[in-house]
């Protein structure tokens, strides 16, 4: 998957590399801002048992 992301984005091995970054960083955005907050109600975190023996 990465070699072909690398094969098609424009540019000398710099501009891919930077390019690479920008993507990176725009897909944790998108996970920090829509994902995550989507899925947090639908996770079990805060349902722990504790038995008092």
């Amino acid at each position: 998957m990465y070699g072909w992301i690398w094969r098609h984005l424009p540019g000398n091995a710099g501009v891919k590399a930077l390019l690479s970054l920008l993507l990176v960083l725009a897909v944790v955005y998108v996970l920090f801002q829509y994902v995550f907050p989507w899925a947090e109600p639908l996770l079990p975190f805060n349902d722990v048992t504790v038995d008092n023996q």
